[in-house]
């Protein structure tokens, strides 16, 4: 880790990880993700490179993750939720908690915007409605 670098790629690889083994358990989730997600592998690198752009400023990830989330049908503010307590329940395992707690900002954030964008998206015409974060 450099001087001023919040964590190690290591860490953002372990946080990766770990989230999706419990997204994968999960029995909500899980089925979810699995319909989708054929190369675990590749799904979990481009999630580090996600993460790493986020916590490390690295300019690694080329990708559109509000379209691939736009896509899906029959998601509601239940999975999103969800994907938060999971997500929450991983960072408080984390030993780096400075990095933790940033990540856990990112998540809130993002699930929010993805899911304002997803009723927007699927009815136009509904006021959104608002996540409960964990």
């Amino acid at each position: 880790m450099t001087l001023n670098a919040l964590c190690t790629r290591q860490e953002i690889h372990d946080l990766v990880w770990d989230f999706y083994d419990r997204i994968r358990m999960d029995e909500v989730l899980g089925p979810i993700f699995s319909e989708r997600i054929k190369d675990w592998d590749t799904h979990l690198g481009v999630m580090e490179e996600f993460w790493s752009s986020l916590l490390l400023k690295t300019d690694g990830f080329n990708g559109n993750p509000m379209a691939k989330h736009l896509s899906l049908q029959h998601i509601q503010a239940s999975h999103f939720e969800q994907w938060l307590r999971l997500f929450k329940e991983t960072c408080q395992e984390r030993e780096n908690q400075a990095m933790a707690k940033l990540a856990l900002e990112y998540a809130q954030r993002i699930a929010r915007s993805f899911w304002f964008g997803y009723q927007f998206q699927h009815n136009p015409t509904k006021v959104a409605s608002e996540l409960q974060l964990p």
